[in-house]
């Protein structure tokens, strides 16, 4: 039996476990509205929120009837590009894509506060742990479960993955056409791959992920320090186990 209820606030890491947390939805799609004044489409109906960029070069779709589970799309046209998100792929790192989209259009404000990453996926995948394939064409998280690769597909540059127990309510992806700004890439990547962990509500954490070896989950309230260091006095306690097997 779990130690935690379904309405505890928890910290989960990594990321790629997490689950979409999409009572975070608004760190994706309010600093395009407050910070930019990117015009805004709201269907309540559907729950479809369409956003689109003050010279119409570039929009953003987030739409949870899509039955194919493409939740998020980010299209841009001359040169086109696209990348694509689906249900369970964490809010962190699509949010980190969205909130620098601005920047790429030229638009700098707020980049002292709205930070896009300058590293290459392969110094990111070493700062955090990913191993990396001989040639720097994937990259795979430590537990094996994550992968971003290239792909062979002539339609897509990149595209992440994970999914445990034959991907059972934990699979997702996201997929980035040709084109798509390398920075780009780089900043959807390290907000996945950080160590950091992320808050959820454990009830939105799915359900074959929260007992798994590899999920390390610690409590917001009663812990007796800092949430945040609790969790990483933790992640040193559990790699020293690793290392001492």
């Amino acid at each position: 039996m779990s130690e935690f209820l379904e309405d505890d606030r928890v910290l989960i890491s990594p990321r790629h476990l997490a689950g979409a947390g999409l009572d975070r939805l608004a760190d994706a799609i309010g600093p395009l509205v407050h910070l930019f004044g990117w015009p805004t489409g709201h269907d309540p109906t559907r729950g479809h929120v369409a956003l689109d960029s003050p010279d119409h070069s570039l929009t953003v779709d987030f739409e949870p009837t899509r039955v194919d589970g493409i939740w998020w799309t980010i299209a841009h046209h001359q040169p086109y590009w696209e990348a694509r998100f689906t249900r369970q792929t964490p809010i962190e790192a699509i949010a980190a894509v969205t909130q620098v989209l601005p920047q790429l259009l030229g638009d700098h404000r707020h980049a002292d506060r709205i930070h896009l990453s300058t590293s290459s996926l392969a110094d990111i995948a070493h700062l955090n742990g990913w191993a990396a394939s001989p040639h720097g064409e994937a990259f795979t998280s430590p537990d094996g479960q994550c992968t971003l690769r290239r792909s062979a597909d002539s339609d897509a540059a990149w595209s992440a993955a994970h999914g445990v127990y034959d991907g059972f309510d934990t699979h997702w992806n996201a997929t980035f056409t040709q084109d798509t700004p390398d920075r780009l890439i780089a900043q959807f990547f390290a907000h996945l791959a950080s160590t950091l962990p992320v808050e959820r509500r454990y009830g939105e954490i799915p359900y074959l992920v929260r007992d798994l070896d590899d999920a390390l989950i610690t409590p917001i309230r009663g812990a007796t320090v800092n949430p945040q260091v609790h969790h990483a006095a933790a992640q040193a306690g559990r790699a020293h186990h690793a290392h001492r097997r």
